[in-house]
C-alpha cells in the first residue's frame, strides 16, 4: 500500500503540499487532479525518486516496480518495437543472461532461465509490443523504423508504449492523452481497464477519467484529498462542499441559470437524432457539475459577429495533400451557417489536412473551395502557439490586432482568460504550453469569426479552462468544425459527426458511443486478417503457456474474489456514511439550525454525527486491512 504521511513539498519558494496524509491501496486506479502548477507532476517525481520530500514520508512497498513515461526519447537508430520492448527491464536482463549462458554452454542455467522467461511471458513479448504499437496508432511497417525518424508527438507515443510494456506494480501517467487521437484514447481506456497494478493518472479529460479511475486525489489549498468514486462523483462531492460556502452561492446560481437558459433554447431546436439527444444529456450533466467550477478564474464569451453567409464555405470535388500527393480526394462538403461539425478518424487519416484546406492554408490540388461573402475564419492549430511572439506580452499581441481599442478594454478581456495584472504585460516566452494555448484562443475569439476551425484546442488546457471553453462554444452562434480527442467537448459542442478515413470524407451515422463500437469492430477485423496471414508454428506451445497462465490467474482470482466483494461493499458503505456525515455537519454549521431547533433536536443531531463518524472510522479501518490482505495475495 502507498502511504503519504505528513507530507510537505516545495519547489523553490513555492509550497505545493503541506502536511498531507493519504493511503492508496494496491490495484486502485486514482485520478490526480488540480489546476496547472499545483504540484501534480512534482508528486509523481517523488514516486520516481527524482524529487525528495521537504517533510514527512512517501512509502511505496519494497520491491514494487514503478513505470512512468520518460520525457526525453533518445535520437537513436533502434527500431521502434525494440525501443518499446526495452520497457520490460527484467525481460531484457533475462535475454542478456540467456546469451551469456548459451555462450558458456551452461545447460542447467539455460533451463532455469528459460523457465523464468516463460513465466514472465517472454515468448509473447514481441507480440505484446506490436499490439501496443498498433493500439497507439502506428502502422505495421512502423515497428521496424528507427526511433529518430519519428516526430516529437510520435516519440511521446513510443515512450508511452515503453511504459505500458513494463510489467509494473505502480504506473504513473501524466497527461497520456495529450499526443493521442481519439482512436488511441479509446484504445488506451480499454488497456488501462485491464491493468492489474496501481495506477496514478493525471488527466484533464473528464470522460477518460470517468472511464478509468475509481478514486480521485485532488490538490486543494496545498493539501491532498482522496475521494472514492470516478471524476463525476468527485465533482458532485466538491460541488456540494462549495455550495455550502455562502460567498460562492450567488455566482453559482447565476451559472446554473445561464446553463438552464441554454438547455431550454437547445431543446427547442433539437431533433430526435442520437447525436442531438446525446448532447442534451451531456448538458443536463453539466448543470449538476457547474457548481464545482464556480471558483474558476475563466469566464469568457464569443463576441457577436456582423452577420454570416449561408453557406459559409463549400468544397466541391476537392483534393488536399502535400507536394502534389493527395491525402484526401473528392471532398464534397457544404457548411451551413451555424453548423457544428466534429471530425472523427485516426491520426494521419487527414483531419488536420482537411481543416487546413477549409482555413485556406492549403490550396486544393483538385476541385474548388468556395468562400461565402464576408467570411471571417478563426483557425486554431498547435503550430499557432509557436507563432506567438516570445518577447511580446498578451496585451501587445491583442493591441496589434485592434490598435483603436482602449487599453483598459483589452485588459478586461484578457482578464477573462486569467491574464490579469502583471501577467497581461509579461513576455510570452515565460508562459507554459497551457498559457500560450489560452492566449491563442483569446486572440482568435477577439477577431469575431463566423466560422471556427479548431484542431485539438484542449491540448495543455486544464479542466477549468476546458469547461469554460465548452460553455463558450455552446453559446457560439457561428459555424464550427472541431477536431478533438476530448469526447466531453465533442458531445456538448457539436451536432453532427463526419468521418475521415481511407482518403475520403463522409457523414458518420451515429454518436461517439457508436464510433467506439465501430472502432472495436474494425480493430477485431484487422486482428483476424493478421492472424490468417501469420505463421502458426509454435501455436501448441503458446496455447499451453496461455493455459498455464490462465489457471494461475484463475486461482489468484478465486482467492481475491471474496475480498474484492467485501471491499466493494465497504466502499459503498463509506460513500453513504460520508454523505450522511457531510449532511449532519452542514446542519451543525448552520446558524439557522440552532435558531429553529430545540435543545433535544440539537443534542440528537450531535449524537448522530458522533455515531456516524465512529462508524465511518471503523469501516475505513476494515477497508485498509482488506487492502493489505489483497496486497499480500498479489505479491
Amino acid at each position: 500500500m502507498i502511504r503519504l504521511r505528513n507530507l510537505s513539498l516545495r519547489r523553490g519558494a513555492k509550497l505545493l503540499i503541506a502536511g498531507a496524509d493519504v493511503g492508496i491501496g494496491p490495484g486502485q486506479r486514482v485520478g490526480v487532479v488540480g489546476p496547472n502548477g499545483c504540484g501534480k507532476s512534482s508528486l509523481f517525481a517523488l514516486f520516481t525518486g527524482a524529487l525528495h520530500a521537504d517533510g514527512g514520508d512517501v512509502e511505496v512497498p519494497q520491491g514494487w516496480v514503478v513505470a512512468h513515461v520518460t520525457q526525453d526519447t533518445p535520437d537513436t537508430d533502434q527500431p521502434a518495437i525494440e525501443f518499446v520492448i526495452d520497457g520490460d527491464a527484467e525481460l531484457r536482463a533475462l535475454e542478456s543472461e540467456l546469451a551469456q549462458a548459451a555462450a558458456a554452454d551452461d545447460g542447467e542455467r539455460l533451463a532455469h532461465l528459460h523457465d523464468r522467461y516463460g513465466l514472465i511471458d517472454g515468448y509473447s513479448a514481441r507480440a505484446r509490443a506490436a499490439a501496443l504499437l498498433d493500439g497507439l496508432g502506428f502502422e505495421p511497417e512502423d515497428s521496424a523504423r528507427p526511433v529518430r525518424e519519428f516526430s516529437g508527438g510520435w516519440r511521446m507515443r513510443l515512450a508511452l508504449g515503453q511504459a505500458l510494456m513494463c510489467r509494473s506494480d505502480l504506473l504513473l501517467l501524466d497527461e497520456p492523452t495529450n499526443h493521442l487521437d481519439l482512436d488511441a484514447v479509446i484504445w488506451l481506456e480499454g488497456w488501462l481497464a485491464a491493468y492489474r497494478g496501481t495506477l496514478l493518472l493525471v488527466s484533464h479529460d473528464r470522460e477518460f477519467l470517468d472511464a478509468v479511475v475509481g478514486a480521485v486525489l485532488s490538490f486543494e489549498r496545498q493539501t491532498l484529498r482522496l475521494c472514492t468514486g470516478n471524476f463525476s462523483a468527485y465533482e458532485a462531492e466538491r460541488a456540494e462542499r462549495l455550495a455550502q460556502q455562502q460567498a460562492l452561492y450567488a455566482r453559482q446560481q447565476r451559472e446554473v441559470e445561464r446553463l438552464e437558459r441554454f438547455i431550454a433554447r437547445f431543446r427547442a431546436k433539437a431533433t430526435k437524432a442520437r447525436q442531438a439527444q446525446s448532447r442534451v444529456k451531456a448538458l443536463e450533466r453539466m448543470e449538476r457539475i457547474a457548481p464545482a467550477h464556480v471558483d474558476s478564474p475563466f469566464s469568457f464569451h464569443f463576441r457577436e459577429f456582423p452577420g454570416s453567409p449561408d453557406p459559409v464555405l463549400a468544397l466541391d470535388g476537392a483534393a488536399a495533400g502535400y507536394d502534389g500527393v493527395p491525402v484526401l480526394q473528392d471532398i464534397k462538403l457544404e457548411i451551413p451557417a451555424g453548423a457544428r461539425i466534429g471530425l472523427l478518424g485516426r491520426n494521419g487519416a487527414g483531419k488536420s489536412t482537411l481543416v487546413k484546406l477549409l482555413a485556406g492554408r492549403l490550396a486544393p490540388l483538385a476541385g474548388h473551395r468556395h468562400e461565402g461573402r464576408n467570411l471571417r475564419v478563426g483557425y486554431f492549430a498547435q503550430h499557432q502557439i509557436e507563432e506567438l511572439r516570445p518577447d511580446d506580452s498578451p496585451l501587445a499581441h491583442l493591441a496589434r490586432l485592434d490598435p483603436s481599442t482602449r487599453e483598459q478594454a483589452l485588459r478586461d478581456y484578457l482578464g477573462t482568460f486569467d491574464f490579469s495584472g502583471d501577467m497581461a504585460l509579461a513576455p510570452v516566452a515565460r508562459f507554459s504550453g497551457g498559457e500560450r494555448a489560452r492566449l491563442a484562443l483569446a486572440l482568435i475569439i477577439w477577431q469575431r469569426p463566423n466560422l471556427l476551425l479548431l484542431d485539438e484546442p484542449t491540448n495543455h488546457l486544464d479542466l477549468d479552462m476546458r469547461e469554460a471553453l465548452t460553455l463558450a462554444l455552446q453559446e457560439f452562434e457561428g459555424a464550427m468544425v472541431l477536431v478533438s480527442h476530448d469526447r466531453h467537448l465533442l458531445r456538448t459542442a457539436t451536432d453532427a459527426l463526419m468521418l475521415v478515413a481511407e482518403g475520403r470524407l463522409q457523414a458518420f451515422d451515429g454518436d461517439l458511443d457508436d464510433y467506439r463500437e465501430w472502432l472495436g469492430t474494425r480493430r477485431a477485423d484487422g486482428r483476424r486478417r493478421a492472424q490468417t496471414g501469420s505463421d502458426r508454428r509454435g501455436d501448441d506451445n503458446r496455447r499451453e503457456e496461455r493455459r498455464a497462465a490462465a489457471e494461475a490467474r484463475q486461482a489468484l482470482a478465486e482467492r481475491r474474489k471474496p475480498l474484492l466483494q467485501r471491499v466493494a461493499a465497504l466502499e459503498r458503505q463509506m460513500a453513504a456514511l460520508g454523505a450522511e456525515k457531510r449532511r449532519l455537519e452542514g446542519l451543525l454549521a448552520s446558524a439557522d439550525f440552532y435558531n429553529g431547533a430545540d435543545q433535544d433536536q440539537v443534542g440528537a443531531t450531535l449524537r448522530a454525527q458522533g455515531s456516524v463518524s465512529a462508524e465511518l472510522d471503523a469501516v475505513e479501518s476494515e477497508w485498509l486491512a482488506l487492502q493489505t490482505q489483497l496486497e499480500a495475495i498479489s505479491s
